[in-house]
């Protein structure tokens, strides 16, 4: 099971440094509820997360992954391919990063989330944790390493809801701080959305090409 959690750890970092998840966390704490709002946006984050690994694993178990079987095989050719898709969208990021002198944008949806309520909240961060392409196909990633394994079920769903914990843990960093730090967390706050701003799209190459990468080194074996 060491073995099965230590190949789905590098999946779960990558979900957890995602910039945009981080941000929304962050802005939320700036609105008229930061608390509340921000908790609740981690709360359907966290959802969203167990929904689609929840979802691919009930798939995957309905196919039967076994190690060397035709259908395992079939799943490592599409995680291959997925990949080379993440090494070019990660080519592309980098190279549509803004400059220094550029001024870098949030999503559309962002510019008014600090008069998002508990309930939109929420809603956004299930959107997130479970629409995400990126959560989904780290998500899918995840999955198809473990139910390729042949650990039984109880021990299946552990290593997985260690992923769903990691996974999560980048969006509640920012909660953690203002109950820590209290009123000091603002500047510590602005700080850190300053920054995951200006380098987000860098980031995202590099994580692109961090999963693109180890994508193609576990599957391409098994081809």
């Amino acid at each position: 099971m060491r073995q099965a959690i230590g190949d789905v750890l590098p999946f779960a970092v990558i979900v957890m440094v995602s910039p945009i998840n981080i941000v929304a966390a962050i802005l939320l704490l700036f609105s008229k509820r930061p608390l509340v709002n921000a908790s609740c946006y981690f709360g359907g984050f966290i959802l969203g997360v167990v929904a689609v690994v929840g979802g691919l694993t009930l798939a995957a178990g309905a196919i039967s992954l076994d190690p060397g079987s035709d259908r395992s095989r079939g799943a490592a050719v599409i995680l291959l391919v997925l990949g080379v898709a993440l090494v070019v969208a990660a080519v592309r990021k980098f190279r549509a990063r803004p400059g220094p002198d550029d001024d870098p944008s949030l999503p559309a949806w962002m510019e008014g989330i600090a008069g998002f309520g508990p309930g939109r909240s929420m809603a956004v961060g299930a959107g997130i944790g479970a629409g995400n392409p990126k959560n989904i196909a780290v998500a899918l990633a995840a999955v198809v390493a473990v139910s390729s394994t042949e650990l039984p079920g109880v021990q299946q769903v552990v290593v997985l809801a260690v992923y769903v914990v990691l996974a999560c843990l980048g969006v509640g960093a920012p909660i953690v701080a203002v109950l820590v730090l209290g009123d000091r967390s603002d500047e510590v706050l602005e700080g850190w959305r300053a920054w995951l701003t200006r380098n987000s799209a860098a980031m995202m190459a590099v994580i692109y090409l961090f999963l693109g990468v180890l994508l193609i080194g576990k599957n391409l074996g098994a081809v």
